[in-house]
């Protein structure tokens, strides 16, 4: 007997008619791609999901089987094939990608042009290399296509007339609807239904090829997606300064930080829906108010930087002296953390920048350029509207990139970048020289009136951290030489020393223009530095581990990071323990300079209040004062020495404020709902519109 006959005597028994493969095929194989991506991707591999994942796998794949029942059995049986095909493709594709960046790719990046920047910029070594990283990928998900090749020619796939196929159809999208019902049965899975599109949670949760269609339709077609705001109750914390000094009582009564607007009012006039609900949720948000801190740097200048895979571990007091100067004499973040977004470096620009969270399965910073959102708060809007001309931003890779060449124009300033300015005063390698771009720009708005405001994105401490594939970690070299740790991170180390060297130049550029003691610089990572992430061991995160010193926790931990805010003219540093994130610096900047805003727009406080901190992550956990919130083991550790009345109740809260912000933030970014209300329109620079 050949071992096909006796793969047929396994398969196809008398007692099982042939008939009845034919719905079972392409479910079995759905699922069996869907587990192959959990095991690959999901960082816990139990859970609700693998309830979830075989229920969709099984109505989705004989709604499938049924879509290609119309035709002649040639053209089913291609049919079905072809399915498989495409999915096992989508599957290598997400597989490779997560390796790479440690999140799901979104279909938005297709239409966006991610394929092109890879392949145009210097990272496409590193994606050929997760590439062959993955290889076994490939004849994994190649084993559904073959069986489905081989066992289609041994069942009936003919065609079956209109009638029965269209009952089967409704059957299924009844069972898909009825999937969902039951999905707000169980409060996990109600949790992520309520909540916002998120990619990761949607994959992990009802699969890849549910949350594709799910992604298509929200995030292509526009089509839902957000989620409903629900009632939560702010959050409180005691009036204590962040700094621990004791309250002046001679001070002036604090001042709630927010504009003239009348929410309440609104919320009864508008009519669009989307609209109506933010206006009916900022109406019962709390303000942050003025404190000691409030127009500090009124009237000065601002350089603000996003430091491309910046983190903690780049500042030591000899190999990076101006950084480590820059953190211990400046404002001195002691729980910030960085957040990572669905768009790496993108996503994190657009936190730091505009103060908002980024939306899931689009390109945030893209979309509000080619939508022309409007983004009153904005550190750039703020300076112009405050009598500057002009504010200009520079980075030091591709002008295109991210299509940044749409976004920061749309800010308000004159941007940039290799191939439309700085091209003559930067080297062609990868990554370029952060030096470069300092000594190329800083002529172009010293010497000139104050106040000024400059953005800088960096690109030097850019993966790979290897001296042979990173041109700035080579260029050192000979600096770490001397350290007692990895080659990856010793290259780590000397990539971000080309960082140290151009703050070094631009403080010096300052002091010779006479304006360095009104000159604030305000630092953030764009992300945390997860090309130190080791995808080749057990223990993916032993560079970190090396990096710390001890064993770093992934959920929190890792993402602890470091906000640099220095002023030269600063008398005395000013310790702030309060936890704090990404999307507290607009809001603090705000507070500094003076400025007026409104802090019941923003998802994040300003740090130096007294309102409640907040720290929330991509997956929904989140930090408060009282304790920190696991979202993937449902788990709250209280803080020691802290208690709440109920933490049930806290928690249910609290992850409702959550869920919110996120959802809020989309839609502000879907409506233009800061033009809607502020009646603030975009201000440009001179001679740019």
């Amino acid at each position: 007997m050949s071992f096909f006959e006796k793969l047929d005597g396994i398969f196809f028994k008398d007692r099982v008619p042939r008939a009845f493969w034919r719905f079972v095929l392409l479910p079995l194989s759905i699922l069996y791609t869907e587990l192959v991506v959990r095991i690959a991707c999901c960082n816990r591999f139990w859970g609700v999901g693998l309830f979830m994942i075989p229920l969709y796998s099984v109505v989705l794949g004989v709604l499938f089987t049924v879509l290609c029942s119309f035709w002649s059995r040639k053209v089913n049986r291609r049919a079905l094939v072809g399915v498989q095909i495409v999915l096992s493709a989508w599957a290598c594709t997400q597989i490779i990608y997560h390796s790479f960046f440690g999140k799901y790719m979104i279909l938005y990046s297709i239409g966006a042009g991610g394929t092109d920047q890879i392949i145009g910029s210097g990272i496409v070594k590193n994606t050929v290399g997760a590439i062959f990283g993955c290889w076994w990928t490939f004849p994994v998900l190649a084993l559904p296509v073959v069986a489905l090749i081989y066992l289609t020619r041994k069942i009936p796939v003919h065609r079956i007339s209109v009638k029965p196929n269209l009952l089967r159809a409704g059957v299924c999208v009844i069972a898909y609807a009825l999937l969902f019902g039951v999905g707000y049965l169980i409060p996990p899975v109600a949790e992520i239904q309520k909540g916002a599109f998120n990619t990761e949670l949607f994959i992990n949760t009802f699969g890849m090829v549910r949350t594709e269609f799910l992604d298509f339709r929200c995030n292509v077609l526009g089509l839902g997606g957000n989620g409903r705001i629900e009632a939560a109750s702010p959050l409180t914390t005691e009036t204590v300064p962040v700094d621990g000094t004791p309250q002046d009582e001679t001070a002036e009564k604090p001042k709630a930080q927010v504009l003239d607007i009348d929410f309440a009012a609104l919320a009864e006039s508008d009519t669009d829906k989307a609209i109506k609900e933010l206006d009916e949720y900022f109406s019962a948000e709390t303000p942050s108010y003025t404190n000691k801190y409030t127009g500090m740097f009124e009237g000065y200048n601002l350089i603000e930087i996003t430091a491309e895979g910046f983190s903690p571990y780049a500042i030591d007091e000899k190999l990076t002296p101006t950084l480590y100067k820059m953190r211990q004499e400046g404002f001195r973040f002691n729980n910030f953390y960085t957040p990572i977004w669905e768009v790496s470096t993108s996503d994190g620009e657009y936190a730091a920048v505009t103060g908002l969270i980024p939306k899931s399965g689009v390109w945030s910073f893209y979309r509000s350029g080619l939508e022309e959102i409007t983004f009153p708060f904005t550190m750039t809007q703020q300076f112009l509207r405050g009598g500057v001309k002009t504010v200009r931003g520079y980075h030091n890779h591709t002008y295109s990139y991210y299509h940044r060449d749409i976004s920061h124009p749309n800010l308000g300033m004159i941007y940039k970048g290799v191939g439309n300015g700085l091209e003559s005063v930067i080297k062609n390698r990868w990554p370029e020289s952060d030096v470069e771009m300092i000594d190329g720009t800083v002529g172009d708005f010293l010497g000139g009136s104050e106040p000024f405001m400059t953005y800088y994105m960096t690109v030097s401490g850019h993966l790979e951290y290897s001296f042979d594939g990173n041109s700035m970690s080579r260029q050192n070299r000979d600096l770490v030489a001397d350290l007692t740790c990895s080659d990856t991170l010793k290259a780590y180390i000397a990539c971000n020393i080309e960082l140290d060297r151009a703050m070094e130049r631009l403080l010096q550029k300052l002091e010779e223009a006479g304006v360095a003691d009104r000159t604030v610089i305000a630092i953030t990572p764009d992300h945390y530095p997860y090309g130190l992430e080791d995808k080749d061991d057990e223990n993916m995160y032993h560079y970190f581990d090396e990096a710390a010193g001890h064993p770093v926790e992934t959920t929190f931990e890792l993402y602890r990071s470091v906000f640099l805010l220095y002023c030269p003219g600063m008398e005395e540093p000013v310790d702030v323990d309060k936890y704090c994130s990404t999307l507290d610096i607009i809001p603090t900047l705000n507070n500094l300079f003076g400025f007026s805003y409104d802090s019941r727009l923003l998802p994040g406080r300003d740090i130096l209040s007294d309102s409640a901190p907040l720290v929330l992550f991509m997956d929904r956990s989140w930090i408060t004062d009282k304790g920190k919130y696991d979202a993937g083991t449902k788990e709250f550790t209280p803080f020691p020495g802290q208690t709440v009345a109920s933490t049930e109740e806290y928690v249910d809260n609290v992850k409702k404020i959550v869920s919110n912000k996120f959802k809020v933030s989309a839609r502000m970014l879907e409506t233009n709902y800061f033009r809607h209300v502020t009646g603030l329109t975009t201000l440009y620079s001179e001679g740019q519109k």
